[in-house]
């Protein structure tokens, strides 16, 4: 039986791949009429094979929806229609162009009865038609799909496919999906050993399975060949895995670049531990989520602007936020670390709780651009569109401030604080503006932070609060106030955090994080790159 579908199949095939321009509507309407008349499963198959020797990709609407149960004849004039059931009517539709044609009562309807064999014989045309169809992209998913669900009658017909394919990508799967209905037919051992040879060069977890699936029903050589590539692809599968870890911790690591390089600057330069640092971040994605809701409204055709709208307002909001903190609070209170930290741990306090009051406490919906969705692989490697973005972000930041503190005269009145106050003041820098506006610009960055983060985080009041702890060991271990430290500290966290995780678990992967930086603290007090200032002074 088998083997008569499948010689069958391959007929469809090589009348499908002929057929330069397939038939015409009047034809294919012709053959569709015919399920009228068609008496029993047997006849109503027949009709299914006519219209997938045509070739012409329209006539997948009908098999479709027979396959569905969803195809029904007409009393009064024996018209063959797609229909959609909604109570005592049914809506129909025009079984080629999909257009509406009007209902119709379920008395004066006859539904075209299939079975399970009928659903195969339709399944297995509707994969002819794939495979000979004139765009490699569907092609492509044909092969796919037939690779992840072998089946010996696809063999056959797979030859057809290979015969006449002219792009490499589409013919090296045809060939994968070959090998892989010949593991699950009653061929010779030595295809089933060339089979198995050909998919562990495909090397991927999908070819695991196959195999060990393969593995389980084999034995002998087929099954030692089995063992022995299994073994193959998962060795090479653990390299893979290890990249895939690197990729993750350098993507953890720019989150936590971006969360820390504002409190390094602060930190640094002025020498407060700002408890409302994460407080700062949560303000720019609320920022972003008030620019959706706006474009949602009123320019819905500007989506996929929103985050570059949003950059600047949050890195405003968030400064302002910072200087008037500054202004209102820490200058007050200098040369006082403690009495620093309780309050902005008070003024943190505030803020999640004012953004309670204005929002609510539940997460908010922040949508993500179509340049952000979506993920793309590299080998083995799943890489995901947002994070990738994020990290070309944060070195874009990183490389912008680096310009602004080594470049610029701000930036220089900046480092001439850090390293001795009193003698840039004698020189007369403003010390108190320069911490003001050194404070906003933290702040500041903070809040672009809070765009990215907004992409692959819950936007709640308490969004900072995850990064606060994590920001201050970036910047202790890194080196006070040092750009490339917090640099170099980022991604060396971000990193070993992903390689401890599947062993030590999240949370306790953070303490032993924890206390590796804490016996690295007690040999070089001043992290990985010190810099001389005001806090090394003191």
């Amino acid at each position: 039986m088998n083997l008569f579908r499948a010689l069958g199949l391959t007929l469809l095939f090589l009348l499908a791949t002929l057929s330069s321009s397939g038939a015409g509507e009047a034809d294919l309407r012709g053959i569709i009429a015919k399920f009228a008349a068609a008496k029993g499963f047997s006849e109503t198959g027949a009709v299914v094979h006519d219209l997938a020797a045509t070739g012409d990709p329209a006539v997948e609407r009908p098999l479709a929806a027979l396959a569905d149960g969803n195809l029904y004849v007409r009393k009064i004039d024996s018209l063959v229609f797609v229909g959609k059931e909604g109570g005592e009517r049914v809506e129909l539709f025009d079984p080629l162009s999909g257009e509406p044609s009007g209902e119709a009562a379920k008395d004066d309807i006859i539904k075209i009865k299939v079975n399970n064999t009928l659903r195969r014989t339709i399944r297995d045309a509707l994969g002819t038609l794939t495979l000979g169809a004139k765009d490699p992209a569907v092609r492509l998913a044909a092969a796919d799909t037939m690779f992840k669900t072998p089946d010996a009658a696809n063999i056959e017909p797979l030859d057809a496919a290979i015969a006449n394919e002219t792009v490499a990508s589409v013919k090296t799967l045809l060939e994968q999906a070959r090998a892989a209905s010949i593991l699950s037919s009653d061929r010779p051992d030595a295809d089933k050993l060339a089979a198995i040879a050909l998919i562990g060069a495909r090397g991927d977890r999908d070819a695991v399975s196959l195999l060990t699936s393969a593995e389980a029903n084999a034995s002998g050589a087929v099954k030692e060949a089995a063992t022995a590539a299994i073994a193959n692809i998962n060795s090479t599968l653990a390299l893979w895995d290890a990249g895939q870890n690197i990729w993750y911790g350098i993507s953890l690591g720019s989150v936590l670049l971006l969360a820390a390089i504002g409190l390094a600057i602060t930190f640094g330069v002025m020498g407060v531990i700002n408890m409302a640092h994460g407080e700062m971040v949560m303000l720019g994605a609320y920022t972003t989520f008030v620019v959706q809701q706006v474009i949602r409204t009123s320019f819905p055709g500007l989506f996929d602007w929103s985050l570059v709208i949003a950059l600047p307002l949050a890195f405003l909001v968030a400064g302002l936020v910072g200087l008037a903190i500054e202004r209102g609070v820490i200058r007050f209170l200098y040369g006082r670390p403690l009495e620093t930290l309780l309050a902005t741990w008070g003024v943190s306090l505030i803020l999640q709780q004012a953004v309670r009051s204005i929002f609510g406490p539940t997460n908010q919906e922040v949508g993500n651009p179509s340049w952000m969705s979506g993920s793309f692989d590299v080998g083995q490697l799943a890489i995901t569109w947002n994070r990738l973005w994020i990290l070309v972000f944060a070195l874009s930041v990183f490389a912008v401030l680096l310009y602004v503190m080594k470049r610029t005269p701000w930036g220089l009145q900046m480092r001439a604080v850090t390293a001795n106050r009193r003698m840039a003041a004698s020189m007369g820098i403003r010390t108190p503006w320069v911490d003001a506006l050194t404070f906003a610009l933290g702040s500041g960055i903070a809040g672009i932070a809070g765009v990215a983060l907004s992409q692959i985080d819950n936007v709640s009041p308490n969004l900072g609060r995850g990064y606060i702890i994590d920001s201050f060991m970036v910047v202790v271990f890194g080196g006070v106030g040092n750009l490339w430290g917090t640099l170099v500290g980022a991604f060396s966290l971000g990193v070993v955090n992903k390689f401890l995780e599947p062993y030590a678990g999240a949370v306790l992967g953070k303490i032993v994080v924890l206390v590796l930086i804490i016996l690295f603290i007690q040999k070089r007090p001043r992290g990985l790159f010190a810099l001389k200032g005001r806090a090394v002074e003191a």
